[in-house]
């Protein structure tokens, strides 16, 4: 009797293990995105919140969130006006979350960055703003005062979730007099085109027109692995930074220069000229062979591509050539290899293939479009696979 109640036990310690296993396995997913020519591409996530502000969490909670999933710049942007824990956190010092974070963080390779949320109705609505001295000195009645202290501080400032309901109800971006004047005496650098769960179309048009960095933030208040769902396979959207150096002098470099793209439910959003050495770079030829049938080579090009990045790429082809096994739209998963039966209708030494990538987006319907070279390899005798009708 012992031994069958032992023995249910262990079945049933075994039955919750196992999905807490896999739920340990899948969430440890780290970002990874290769690095582009001439820079390093650091994954950012520029805007979060802890209890002192109105986040749920204390600073180690952002800190080690970070580390689990290999991002390599945070910020927590407390806001400033907004103090809704201040009964049970009564601390007066705008700097203890970054302070406390800087110090969780110093044996990591994790860049904290200072920063803080001046929070206004709209406009301007809320802003963040890095690489700061002194959070205290950015409070001031008067919104101009605490972007000019925040600009003599060196800030980088960028308008957060321009789209927001809470402020926004349409949800539709729009530029006001009192944003083109923070502009045009450089006190916004930046905006926000997705936040959260939200993306704002009209923001990346706005960002195109007046030449402010794209970003793409988490917002996060609560858990990063409730809110975007990373045990079901989600992620946290970032700012991927193409920086000269792993520093936070890079950091600030890349972002005042706008070179930043943004990761949002796998949609790839920045500037054209960042977004496609990005993409090139991802995706690498691995190996080019043709086909045999029997003991006779056909036209059909196997081509091996591998996906170096976290996104899952969806490509439509605008070559001259179609494949046998695909329809024009292919997906490459990420971190794998795919093939692609290429049918090039007779047989050559080189070719190219051309896409447009679908889940990338420099402006409203702008899609990049990439060349992947192709070079056969001729020694390669590929004899496994006979194509059949």
């Amino acid at each position: 009797m012992k031994l069958i109640k032992l023995s249910s036990l262990t079945f049933i310690c075994l039955t919750f293990m196992l999905p807490q296993a896999k739920l340990y396995g899948q969430t440890h997913q780290k970002i990874e995105f290769p690095n582009v020519p001439g820079y390093q591409t650091l994954v950012t996530d520029l805007h979060q919140h802890t209890v002192f502000s109105d986040g749920s969490v204390w600073p180690d909670i952002r800190v080690k969130e970070a580390l689990f999933d290999g991002i390599d710049v945070i910020s927590l942007t407390e806001h400033l006006e907004y103090q809704p824990h201040q009964e049970d956190l009564p601390h007066k010092d705008r700097n203890r979350s970054y302070e406390l974070a800087k110090e969780y963080a110093k044996n990591h390779e994790l860049i904290v960055i200072h920063g803080a949320e001046i929070t206004r109705n709209l406009p301007p609505g809320h802003s963040n703003a890095l690489f700061i001295q002194d959070a205290n000195k950015l409070i001031h009645d008067d919104y101009m005062d605490a972007f000019r202290e925040a600009k003599n501080q060196g800030a980088f400032i960028f308008w957060n979730h321009p789209n927001w309901v809470g402020q926004n109800k349409q949800g539709i971006t729009k530029l006001s007099p009192i944003h083109e004047e923070l502009i045009k005496e450089g006190l916004l650098h930046g905006v926000e085109v997705t936040n959260e769960n939200t993306f704002a179309d009209q923001a990346l048009t706005i960002a195109n027109e007046h030449e402010l960095t794209i970003l793409g933030t988490s917002d996060i208040h609560e858990l990063i692995d409730w809110l975007f769902d990373i045990p079901g396979g989600g992620h946290r959207p970032v700012t991927l930074v193409f920086a000269k150096e792993r520093s936070e002098l890079g950091v600030k470099d890349a972002l005042f220069e706008g070179r930043t793209v943004a990761w949002y439910q796998n949609s790839l959003i920045g500037q054209e000229k960042y977004l496609t050495p990005l993409i090139e770079s991802s995706l690498v030829v691995d190996t080019a062979y043709y086909q045999m049938y029997g003991n006779t080579k056909t036209q059909i090009a196997e081509v091996v591509i591998f996906n170096h990045s976290d996104a899952t790429y969806l490509l439509n082809n605008q070559s001259d050539f179609s494949f046998y096994h695909a329809t024009d739209v292919v997906q490459l998963n990420p971190q794998t290899s795919t093939t692609l039966s290429v049918k090039t209708v007779q047989q050559l030494s080189a070719f190219e293939l051309n896409f447009e990538v679908l889940n990338a987006i420099y402006a409203k319907k702008k899609h990049p479009k990439i060349k992947l070279k192709i070079n056969m390899d001729t020694n390669l005798n590929k004899l496994q696979k006979n194509y059949r009708r």
